[in-house]
Formats: C-alpha cells, sequence, structure tokens
C-alpha cells in the first residue's frame, strides 16, 4: 500500500545547525588514511569480508556475498573527490574479478546484483568509460532479470527459483534494481525497465505497512502470485521495523523516483523517512531495530543512518522548497552527519581498517555485531560525497 505520510512528532529535533565544509573535509581525510591503508592490505584483486572482526576486516576473494562492490564504490567515490588516479587505477584493477564471477557465475544465486555490480561496475564505465565493466554490469542485470517470477511480479531474493519456499521478495532489492533501470538505458531492451519497476510496485504494495512502517521480506503464493504474509529475516520480529530495512526503504523509492518520476515514489520515501526519525534515539543513530529505545541495551545500526542520509540528500533536490519537510530533512542530514563524524568515526581505532563503527550486519543471527560493516561504509562515503559536491552524478 501507499502508506499515508506520518506528521513529524518533534520536529525541533531536526532543527537546523552548522555542518561546516572544513568538519566535512576533516571527516573525508580521516576516511582516506583508513582507505590507504586498506589498499595496502587488500592489494589489487582482495576484497574486505562483509563485516569486521575486531574491526579489522578480513581479506576474501570476490566468489560471493553482496559486499564486494562497496569497497570498490569506496574506492570511486575517493577518487572522485580527490582527482588522485591511484583509486582510479586500484578501481580498475577489481574489474576483471567481477568479469570472473559473473561469467562462471560465482556467488550470484541471489538479488544483490546491483550491491555487487553497480558501485563497481556500472560506475567504471561512468566515470572511466570501461567496456569491460559495461559489459560485466549488463550480464550482471540479464543475470538478475532471470530471478523475475511474472506470478507476483517480482524478483525472487534467494535460493533457487524454481523452489516454492523460497518465493518472496526482501526490501533490499529496492537498491538493486537501478542495475536494470541503467541496462534498459544503455541497451536499449525495455524489458529491464519493466522487471524493476513491476518489482517497485510489488515491494511498495506488499512491504509498506499502514503507519509507514515496513516489513523486511514478503511471501507470495507461487501458483497465484498472491501476497501472501511479511516476516523478518534480520529483524526483532515479524511486526517489527528492522532498522537497515527501513532505511532501503527510505533511499530505494528515490532511486526508483529517478528513472521514472513517479510520484508515489517521493509519498513512499517521505512517509518511510518520517516513521524513521519519529522512532530516533537521542543522538539520532538508530539501533539496529527501531522497536528499540534508549537504555534498552541494544547495539546501535550506523550504516541504517548513513544509507537514511544518502535518500534524504537524493529526496531534497527533488522538493519545493514550500515542502515543510525539506527543512527537517536537512536538519536531520546535518545533525545525523555531525554525530557520525563526532562519535562514530573509526579515527581513534588505529587498528581498524573500515570507516563507520558500531554497525549491525544480523543481530538474530550474531553476525558482524557492533563491528564495521563495508556496506555502511560505502554509504558513509557517499554521505560525504554528496554533501562535499551536491552536484555529484550516482553511481545507482
Amino acid at each position: 500500500m501507499i502508506p499515508n505520510i506520518p506528521e513529524i512528532k518533534n520536529p525541533e529535533r531536526f532543527g537546523d545547525v552548522d555542518l561546516p565544509r572544513e568538519k566535512l573535509e576533516y571527516a573525508l581525510s580521516e576516511a582516506l588514511k583508513k582507505v590507504d591503508k586498506a589498499i595496502d592490505y587488500f592489494g589489487p584483486t582482495l576484497f574486505p569480508t562483509e563485516y569486521s572482526k575486531g574491526n579489522v576486516y578480513n581479506k576474501m576473494e570476490n566468489v560471493g556475498g553482496w559486499g564486494c562492490g562497496f569497497w570498490t564504490g569506496i574506492l570511486w567515490h575517493a577518487y572522485e573527490l580527490t582527482g588522485n588516479d591511484k583509486y582510479k587505477a586500484a578501481a580498475l584493477a577489481h574489474i576483471p574479478t567481477y568479469t570472473k564471477r559473473i561469467v562462471e557465475k560465482i556467488g550470484v544465486n541471489h538479488h544483490d546484483m546491483g550491491f555487487v555490480f553497480t558501485p563497481s561496475c556500472v560506475a567504471a564505465w561512468k566515470l572511466a568509460g570501461n567496456e569491460e565493466a559495461k559489459a560485466a554490469a549488463i550480464m550482471a542485470a540479464e543475470h538478475l532479470a532471470t530471478r523475475y517470477h511474472d506470478k507476483g511480479k517480482f524478483i525472487q531474493a534467494w535460493g533457487a527459483v524454481d523452489d516454492p519456499k523460497a518465493y518472496r521478495l526482501i526490501i533490499d532489492c529496492l537498491l538493486n534494481i537501478p542495475l536494470l533501470y541503467w541496462t534498459a538505458e544503455v541497451t536499449g531492451d525495455k524489458k529491464f525497465d519493466e522487471i524493476a519497476y513491476n518489482h517497485f510496485n510489488s515491494t511498495i504494495e506488499v512491504c509498506c505497512r499502514a503507519d509507514a512502517s515496513t516489513y523486511h521480506t514478503y511471501y507470495f503464493d507461487p501458483k497465484t502470485g498472491a501476497p501472501v504474509k511479511g516476516v523478518t529475516h534480520q529483524g526483532a520480529f515479524d511486526d517489527s521495523a528492522w532498522a537497515r530495512g527501513q532505511a532501503w526503504g527510505v533511499y530505494g523509492p528515490m532511486l526508483t523516483y529517478i528513472y521514472k518520476k513517479d510520484e508515489r515514489a517521493l509519498t513512499v520515501f517521505k512517509a518511510t523517512t518520517n516513521y524513521l526519525l519519529n522512532n530516533l534515539p537521542e543522538d539520532l543513530i538508530p539501533y539496529w531495530d527501531l522497536s528499540f529505545k534508549d537504555g534498552d541495551g541494544e547495539p546501535k545500526d550506523s550504516s541504517t543512518a548513513a544509507i537514511a542520509m544518502c535518500g534524504m540528500l537524493e529526496a531534497v533536490k527533488y522538493m519545493d522548497e514550500s515542502d515543510p519537510l525539506k527543512v527537517i530533512y536537512v536538519g536531520a542530514i546535518k545533525r545525523m552527519m555531525n554525530t557520525l563524524i563526532d562519535k562514530y568515526i573509526s579515527k581513534d581505532v588505529p587498528e581498524s581498517n573500515g570507516l563507520l563503527l558500531h554497525q549491525v550486519y544480523a543481530k538474530p543471527q550474531g553476525i558482524g555485531v557492533d563491528e564495521h560493516n563495508i556496506w555502511g561504509d560505502y554509504f558513509y562515503m557517499e554521505a560525504l560525497h554528496r554533501l562535499l559536491d551536491p552536484e555529484w552524478k550516482l553511481y545507482w
């Protein structure tokens, strides 16, 4: 459903504050110290694991999971922000690993092709005109399209596509479908656009609750395509709002809005964003599930804040100056970024080779809790880039 837009309960919490460019440049310089350290550690063809242990990412090859693209994407941001060719060279050195992965179908039995190939290969095409990267990204989009079910009109999240027990979508995929929109543009094949837009419509129809909180994942009937039930995989319980999932519901609609200019996407963005803002703790950095409050003893997830900031930074570009929510979102962005820089960056953790502290991968499974997570580091870098250069052209 398209939820009603909740009223902001305490708008004074999001009043305008100073976020000087000097502070953003300081944050970038601290981030680049960690990026430089990581380049030396991982070398030309290895990647950080999706989450750290003791705030140190271990090494892995580009053979599975959904996190490798974020490391390459961080390098592209570093290149654009500094003009230093060492970051460009490091990012381009990764491209053959993406070609190998998609050609040999290594670790691609999931919906995360956009996370893997957009900030890496689409960025390489947009920034460096790299034809190998373009070809790999198109192959990834073609593979992602094979996970589309016409019954239900959605892209299946995980598992074999012929497994009726895996007939479901997840809200995260709103960040993967831009790969399909882009592929439609560069190839002229509109089937990719149709699949992406159908998936967007199915997702907002079932994942958005009436109060503008979101389900993480939603099952469909494999025989009829009818929606069946919403559950969680990484949230506190089925009817709670898993924080990172809510953030995907903040940023994801704006990425469809860019391509389709569907006003419903902007409405969904405002609804999910207001729900998120209304359920933030005192320092505005969410707990891993929005059902938790200050004093509950639960870990924070700073990656949620980074993702949500990117969504708000994209949305305010399209909002009318007379819209009172625009002022609130700008204030929220500044306050959240101030807090991340003041309290959540890793500059005082010398062993760290990541950017943002206090992230959570999957609390119910005990994975990556109070650690670096590579996507949070990426979206923090993207948010810095957006604030330092409001004219930045998206990789998505």
